[in-house]
């Protein structure tokens, strides 16, 4: 293969990872995400048009060749910083730069996407986490307050997973890093895939997927903005409309009640952001998996394919972060 075309490839392959990432964001909208921001609810000062500029100024940086993950992570914050003036996607951001810098991996280095993303995550370095400390601090999320170890105001003391170690109990991106996302690979990814067979509408599917997460887990940007005790409550609220919703032959039947919760939330100032932010890393995995048929709009998105039958993982237990 000549090095024009090898090249040519490269760039076909950041354009279809990033078109992937740009898809997620888009289609995760489209659900309704009760006390979070979607097509049919603005909600926490912010609009879905700000998301949508966030993913479109975020993709290059995601993608751009020859970046280490944390400086990937802090040049996307830069770029949303710079287009919507606020914290839109930082939980975004740190799940899904992994996953591409997974995906823009070399053929050589071999094994799926959990593979390569494990190995991404094992080789950052101290370096990375200086990045990811600046990109924190730039997005300045709410509630983020300050650690005895590894605070992010200060130098970084270790590596990506050294340092989000101590906090995997109680914040659920932390816990994503230390357990190589296997909650998303396990449970969540066959998840979307089954709702989305069953229901044939990729939205619906993404609103289900949502849910589900918000009612296994109290929402970690809920418990830091709140408390923990509120996003428990939260939780376990949201848990019986889960599991009906996703039991559900129909979800449309369900749309009142989503909506009713919705406006509760959003009228107490809660946003289960966390939660949202794990359902796009879900999406851009189906996106990235589903390559060379990668997504290349928001339409397409909606016709997202199902590759064969899905078995569901066990149902974790409700643990309290």
């Amino acid at each position: 293969m000549t090095t024009a075309r090898r090249d040519q490839g490269h760039v076909a392959r950041r354009q279809a990872i990033a078109a992937a990432y740009r898809a997620a964001c888009a289609l995760e909208l489209d659900a309704q995400k009760p006390g979070n921001v979607h097509r049919e609810s603005a909600g926490h000062g912010m609009t879905v048009e700000d998301f949508l500029r966030s993913a479109q100024v975020s993709a290059g940086p995601l993608t751009r060749p020859g970046l280490g993950l944390g400086e990937r992570i802090f040049r996307a914050v830069s770029a949303t910083r710079r287009a919507v003036g606020c914290n839109t996607n930082l939980g975004i951001l740190l799940l899904s730069a992994p996953l591409i810098q997974a995906a823009l991996a070399p053929s050589a280095a071999g094994g799926d996407l959990r593979h390569r993303l494990e190995a991404v995550l094992k080789v950052a370095d101290r370096q990375d986490t200086d990045w990811l400390f600046r990109a924190i601090r730039l997005a300045a999320p709410g509630g983020l307050g300050a650690s005895v170890e590894h605070d992010v105001s200060g130098v970084a003391q270790g590596t990506p997973l050294e340092v989000m170690r101590p906090a995997a109990h109680r914040d659920l991106i932390a816990r994503q890093y230390t357990e190589g996302f296997s909650d998303l690979f396990e449970r969540a990814v066959p998840l979307l895939a089954m709702l989305n067979d069953r229901w044939q509408d990729p939205a619906w599917a993404a609103a289900g997927l949502y849910l589900d997460f918000l009612g296994r887990y109290p929402d970690s940007h809920v418990a830091r903005k709140l408390g923990l005790e509120q996003a428990v409550a939260v939780s376990r609220q949201a848990a019986p409309l889960a599991a009906a919703l996703t039991g559900a032959a129909r979800p449309e039947s369900y749309a009142a009640a989503l909506r009713g919760l919705d406006r509760e939330l959003k009228g107490a100032g809660i946003n289960p952001g966390t939660s949202a932010d794990l359902t796009v890393a879900c999406l851009l995995i189906r996106g990235i998996e589903s390559r060379p048929r990668a997504l290349l709009s928001a339409a397409d998105a909606r016709r997202l394919p199902v590759t064969g039958p899905v078995t569901l993982a066990p149902v974790l237990s409700f643990r309290e972060l």
